[in-house]
């Protein structure tokens, strides 16, 4: 409630009339415990839009009703119809479970989604979204010949609509784990429960997203929380202060580092490990003696490398390999927008790729990354790998981040005077093979022209 008062100013001799506002009451908005479905803040949207809105299909009120998503609809219904076809239970039976637990539902979205939209019946969409999904995790599931386990037979699923066609395969499957484009994970199961529970459904959706069963034990609110719990760390870690700054990976190596990737059976697919990120030193003696881990030597000679001596003497990173492709900024835009409005206390995501940011500043970069295993690219050019991790930390908000102390470690391995003068020495003289061979064609050159003026003195006894 506000109310107004006019009052008259006679500043600079001329009247002036203006109002007061009394602000009597006003209410924050609340957000409920069970909250985990949002809306992506502004400042995040607005630096990449296209990365939190789905492209073929809605699910949930946020984009409910969209005119370029309603082609999706009558397939929709398809499934709904099939589902609804194959089992015992009635649309009804189904219904009433969503209407008894309609305010936990809404209590997962945050207060600023509007549920009741006009001409929108919240259960109905609810019930239709739902079984979409159920039916398409169930047939995902039965294509798998090896999951003959499921005590459905489903005909006609080599020509499947939506799994028949891999790029509407793979479009579907990236608007489900955005972040604005969900349903609470427990009623998911609420339903798929009701007519079975072999396998779970938790099963269900491992196998959609992972081609995986059993690859989650955690509890799940959605499909971005799923996606996030897949690549979470096995241990706890402790946090540290934000990451300010750090120097990239080609000054890095310049200065002796050596980056190894953490060797995984799988090269080619998601590796749930990604978060795994170490410092592994070398010999103790070295953090006194510098000089002696002959970093210089396996820069101009790296078939050296895999001499264990030397191999054992090195500081290395070791960072396992990431796969980077068209489908990549989507996820962990989605999964970072996550970790902004609900984990930003245990934002591992986005520590991350603030992480990966910094030791990535040009193509320079990602090159050196490529050559080690470490990156995966899929997108053809490092410079547009190079763009896209550094635009991915942009609006982003570290209040604590979990690499601290490795990023400490890398720091004070670079402010070593022996290593930082080795950068310096190996980007000014030791470059390339070209630069390398002049400086060593010079070296020569200077020990001959000095041995040839010492001579008439040193030995002409001799």
């Amino acid at each position: 409630m506000a109310t107004g008062a006019t009052y008259t100013s006679q500043e600079n001799g001329l009247p002036c009339e203006g109002i007061i506002i009394d602000i009597t009451r006003v209410g924050d908005p609340k957000r409920a415990p069970e909250c985990c479905i949002y809306k992506v803040p502004k400042r995040l949207r607005k630096v990449n839009e296209q990365a939190y809105t789905p492209k073929l299909i809605s699910i949930g009120p946020v984009h409910h009703n969209k005119g370029e998503l309603k082609d999706m609809q009558m397939v929709k219904e398809r499934y709904f119809k099939a589902f609804f076809s194959r089992i015992s239970q009635g649309q009804k039976e189904f219904a009433r479970i969503i209407e008894s637990n309609n305010e936990k539902i809404c209590e997962c979205y945050a207060p600023e989604i509007s549920l009741h939209t006009e001409n929108v019946n919240f259960v109905k969409m609810v019930l239709l979204d739902s079984i979409f999904i159920i039916e398409l995790f169930v047939r995902s599931y039965c294509r798998n010949q090896d999951n003959d386990d499921y005590i459905f037979s489903i005909p006609g699923l080599e020509d499947d609509y939506i799994l028949s066609i891999p790029g509407l395969r793979d479009g579907i499957m990236q608007d489900l784990i955005l972040l604005e484009n969900q349903l609470p994970f427990f009623i998911l199961d609420k339903l798929y429960q009701h007519h079975t529970s072999n396998p779970t459904f938790l099963e269900l959706a491992c196998n959609y997203f992972f081609s995986d069963k059993k690859c989650i034990e955690n509890e799940v609110k959605h499909f971005t929380d799923l996606q996030r719990n897949f690549f979470l760390p096995p241990k706890q870690i402790t946090p540290g202060d934000p990451i300010e700054h750090r120097h990239n990976a080609t000054k890095l190596d310049m200065a002796g580092l050596i980056f190894q990737n953490r060797e995984e059976k799988e090269k080619n697919r998601v590796n749930r490990h990604l978060l795994e990120v170490e410092i592994q030193k070398g010999n103790k003696l070295l953090e006194i003696f510098p000089c002696f881990n002959c970093s210089w030597l396996l820069h101009c000679l790296p078939c050296l490398k895999k001499i264990p001596l030397l191999e054992s003497m090195q500081t290395r990173l070791v960072i396992p390999h990431f796969v980077i492709d068209n489908k990549t900024e989507d996820l962990f835009r989605n999964l970072m927008a996550l970790e902004q409005c609900h984990y930003p206390d245990k934002a591992y995501i986005c520590n991350y790729i603030l992480l990966l940011d910094f030791l990535i500043n040009s193509k320079d970069d990602v090159e050196l990354l490529v050559e080690e295993g470490i990156i995966v690219n899929s997108l053809g050019s490092n410079k547009a790998v190079a763009d896209m991790v550094n635009k991915l930390g942009h609006e982003i908000v570290e209040e604590n981040s979990y690499y601290y102390d490795v990023a400490e470690d890398l720091n004070k391995y670079y402010r070593n005077w022996w290593n930082k003068n080795m950068e310096s020495l190996k980007t000014v003289y030791f470059r390339d093979i070209w630069r390398g061979t002049a400086t060593v064609v010079g070296i020569i050159v200077l020990v001959v022209t000095v041995l040839n003026f010492l001579r008439p003195f040193v030995f002409k006894h001799i």
